[in-house]
């Protein structure tokens, strides 16, 4: 059974993405074709770049970078909730990936978005970074809106519909996941 983390993309106080993250969590745990994580990346609390060596070479200096690397090397694959804020993935996702190379490659991802159009422009952007690091990124995609899936911006109450997209992008993850598995071997 392959290993799913579920990434929270976004650092910022009062976020959404940590009660999507939590949804994806309460609806994928219930299967039993993989096993799921929420990864807060708030937790491992760290800094723009700092390491001195490009995470290519894999020779981290710090222990944050070390903790960081070793929690996304569990992984197989990743479902990657994030905001779209101003077009684009917040900075602390981006900043977060950019930390490592190797404990990315041939894992696969989905993507779980939302913003007021939904997120979409934010994944687009993923999709390129995720071309870069050697992941391959599944086409079904969870898009949810401010105006729909949200009452007053901030609470979220996904249309039903939203599941059954969720499993439909979980089904693609774990075949991509499981294959790219045997890659890595």
């Amino acid at each position: 059974m392959i290993k799913i983390g579920i990434i929270i993309g976004s650092t910022r106080p009062g976020r959404n993405s940590e009660t999507v993250a939590k949804w994806v969590y309460e609806i994928a745990s219930k299967r039993t074709d993989a096993s799921f994580e929420v990864v807060d990346i708030k937790d491992y609390d760290l800094p723009l770049l700092d390491e001195p060596i490009p995470p290519s070479m894999s020779q981290y200096a710090n222990d944050h970078t070390k903790k960081w690397s070793e929690k996304i090397a569990s992984f197989d694959a990743f479902i990657f909730v994030t905001p779209e804020y101003n077009h684009a993935p917040s900075g602390a996702l981006k900043n977060a990936i950019d930390y490592l190379y190797a404990e990315w490659n041939n894992k696969a991802a989905g993507f779980v978005s939302y913003g007021s159009s939904g997120g979409v422009r934010a994944v687009e952007q993923l999709r390129q970074i995720m071309g870069e690091i050697q992941v391959a990124d599944v086409r079904a995609q969870v898009i949810l809106s401010l105006f729909t899936d949200f009452e007053n911006f901030s609470v979220f109450k996904p249309g039903e519909y939203q599941e059954a997209t969720l499993h439909t992008m979980i089904d693609q993850l774990v075949a991509w996941g499981e294959a790219l598995k045997t890659i890595r071997k």
